[in-house]
Parts: C-alpha cells; sequence; structure tokens
C-alpha cells in the first residue's frame, strides 16, 4: 500500500489557493499523514522553523515570496539543509529546470495526480526517515563518544592516582581511595601504629667493593622480595631507603592484628631473604639482614610537595624500631615486648634481655623471634 511504511509522516502544504490546500489535504490524511498548511511563503518558513515537518509540497507561484526563494532559503539553514522538498509546477520544462536549480528534490506537474502524489511523498518521506535514524544515530555516537573520552579522562587520572598512592599504600588501600575520591584518610592524624623497620648486614663493605650494577641487582631482588611481601601482608610502605625499608601497620586502615601480621611478614621476609643470600653468598658477597618492630603512636600524614608525595609516620616508636634493627644480630627479629605480649601464644620468641639503644634513656627490654606457630593462626 502506497504509503503505507511512512504513514504518521508531517507534510507541510505550501499553496496560497485555499482549494489546491484542501484537494493535497484531503488524499494525504486518508493515508494517515499529518497535514499542516501554509498560504505563503512567509507562513511556511515560519511554520517549517516551529514544527519541523518531514516533507513540504511547495506550490512556485505565490505573493510574496515564491516557492523558489523558499526552497533556497530552506537549503540555507543548516537545521533544513536535507528536508524533502516537491515543487508544485506548471507543465513547462523551465520550471521544473529552476525547480531542481532551487534545491528541490522532486517536483509534481498540475492537475495533480493522485497516484503519483502518494508515491512520491512515500518515497521522500521514507528517506527523511532514514536522514532521521542517521542524524539520531550520529547524535548518539557523538555522545557516546564524549561519554567514552570522558571514561577515559578518568581512568587515566584514577591510573595516575593510583599509580601514586601505590609508592606507598597497598594495593587495596590505594584502590579504596580511588574508587571513593576520598583522601581525607591521608591527612595529619595521630594513631597507635606498629613499625617494622630492616636492613642488610653487609652491604656497606658490599657497595664499597662492588661495582655499581652488582648493587643495583642485589637492590633490585631484595626490594622486589620484600615489596611483595608488604602488600601480601597490607603493610603500609613508608620508604625504601637503599637497603633499609620501613613499613607500618594499622594505619591508614586499622587492623586489630598489627603485632602479629607484622611479626608474620617479617618471619616471610628473613626467609626469603636467606634463599636470595645463598645466592648472593655463591658470588662471593656476605649480606644478611635485621629486623626490629616496634608498637607506639606517631603522627601519620602526607609529606612532599604536589609532584613528590610520601605517606610519613612520625614519632618515638619509629626510632626505636629502627634503633631495634641495627641493635640485632644478622638473621634477627627483635620486637619489644609490648608487640610480642600482643601476640599470646603465636608467636615462638626469647628473651633478648634489656638492651641501651642510642637516642633512649632508659633500657629497652627486647625479645628475639624465632618464628610463627601457623597452626594457631586464624586467616
Amino acid at each position: 500500500m502506497i504509503g503505507a511504511q511512512s504513514a504518521g509522516a508531517r507534510v507541510l502544504v505550501v499553496d496560497d489557493q485555499p482549494a489546491n490546500v484542501r484537494l493535497l489535504e484531503a488524499i494525504l490524511v486518508t493515508r494517515a499523514y499529518d497535514v499542516m498548511t501554509a498560504s505563503s511563503g512567509e507562513e511556511a518558513l515560519k511554520r517549517i522553523a516551529e514544527s519541523e515537518p518531514d516533507l513540504v509540497l511547495l506550490d512556485i507561484v505565490m505573493p510574496g515570496i515564491d516557492g523558489y526563494e523558499v526552497c533556497r532559503r530552506i537549503r540555507e539553514r543548516v537545521e533544513t539543509a536535507y528536508l524533502p522538498v516537491v515543487m508544485v509546477t506548471a507543465s513547462g520544462d523551465e520550471q521544473k529546470v529552476k525547480a531542481l536549480e532551487a534545491g528541490a528534490d522532486d517536483f509534481l506537474t498540475k492537475p495533480i495526480n493522485q497516484s503519483e502524489l502518494l508515491a512520491r511523498v512515500a518515497s521522500l518521506a521514507r528517506i527523511k526517515r532514514y536522514q532521521d535514524t542517521i542524524k539520531r544515530q550520529t547524535a548518539e555516537l557523538a555522545a557516546w563518544n564524549r561519554e567514552l573520552e570522558t571514561r577515559v579522562e578518568i581512568q587515566v587520572s584514577q591510573l595516575e592516582r593510583m599509580g601514586r598512592l601505590r609508592r606507598f599504600l597497598s594495593p587495596q588501600v590505594a584502590e579504596l581511595i580511588v574508587d571513593t575520591g576520598n583522601e581525607s584518610v591521608l591527612e595529619s592524624h595521630r594513631r597507635e601504629i606498629v613499625v617494622v623497620f630492616c636492613d642488610m648486614r653487609g652491604f656497606t663493605t658490599f657497595a664499597e667493593s662492588s661495582e655499581p650494577e652488582e648493587v643495583m641487582g642485589v637492590l633490585r631482588d631484595y626490594h622486589e622480595a620484600l615489596g611483595d611481601l608488604i602488600f601480601r601482608f597490607e603493610g603500609t610502605l613508608e620508604r625504601f631507603a637503599g637497603d633499609g625499608l620501613m613499613v607500618f601497620f594499622n594505619d591508614p586502615v586499622r587492623c586489630e592484628d598489627g603485632p602479629l601480621r607484622a611479626i608474620r611478614m617479617s618471619v616471610a621476609m628473613r626467609t626469603r631473604v636467606r634463599t636470595l643470600a645463598e645466592g648472593w653468598a655463591r658470588q662471593g658477597h656476605d649480606l644478611a639482614m635485621g629486623i626490629g618492630i616496634a608498637q607506639g603512636y606517631a603522627t601519620l600524614g602526607k609529606i612532599g610537595f604536589d609532584s613528590r608525595l610520601d605517606y610519613a609516620a612520625i614519632g618515638t616508636v619509629t626510632n626505636l624500631a629502627s634503633r631495634l634493627c641495627s641493635d640485632a644480630e644478622p638473621w634477627e627479629i627483635l620486637v619489644t615486648e609490648r608487640v610480642l605480649s600482643a601476640t599470646g601464644d603465636l608467636v615462638v620468641g626469647e628473651d633478648a634481655g634489656l638492651r641501651s639503644l642510642r637516642g633512649f634513656n632508659r633500657r629497652i627490654h627486647a625479645f628475639s623471634v624465632t618464628g610463627v606457630d601457623d597452626s594457631r593462626v586464624v586467616t
């Protein structure tokens, strides 16, 4: 059925003769077209701007602005440049040529043939529907591209933030901050933490007597081994400083088992570095490690400047862990009595006596950790 696929298309009929308008309207309405009318070129342009028809049936000879001028103005506007226009002409070929030159898509010759009218209207209405579909899809594609660009920008920004945060936070904490967008946990605050400090024994002698490439290779293996364990036990890395390393627990994410977690991590570190040391020994390098663990209050927060930020802990507890580390024998893990007692009977340790540590007026009671009773640890 002619025009059935285009039922509901909006057609603007423009003619200054009411009889012609009624005729065209009667033909189109019976085929379910939505018909609008205009009796002049000026009115036609106004109706087009206000109502956005799907097709225009435009008479040529009208007072004021004629059909040619109306068609040219339709083509000049970006919004209507592709609006289908059928010019209604007399039988002269000259009018048909002028109609096409003015931008008409098709033309009808008076007197109007009903079947021809419906066929041309249906064809152009279908083309307009395709144009609208393409226009809508183009707009949707542009919107999707903008959304994709926005998402990419957000993801790049998140990756950059993640990269900065993962320098000193565990991946879990870094992801939490990036996902929530809340960095308030990194602002300056006071909290009780458990600090682990470790360094290598014999490193200074090794560095002085070895090539820089050898030193860098040892440090690379050492840092990689310990870094993996720090993140596995969800510790917060404050810094790598050559062979020295400082990690703390219970900040910025709280954990009730900070002392036990710190000791378990340290025992795993000792085991892993012992394996590395066996390889280093075969290369003629006599290296070992010592570890100190202390618990106490510290002030924590971001330090640095915009291009280089670190997350630091400042307080006596950090100095105490460092001094215990310095006082430890090769492969020894020294902890304070407070740390050991917090682990109950889960940690195996020996009394290491009272230690006089540099920077502390009172002697510190230290214990040497030999291992962890994993059978008792609830994971």
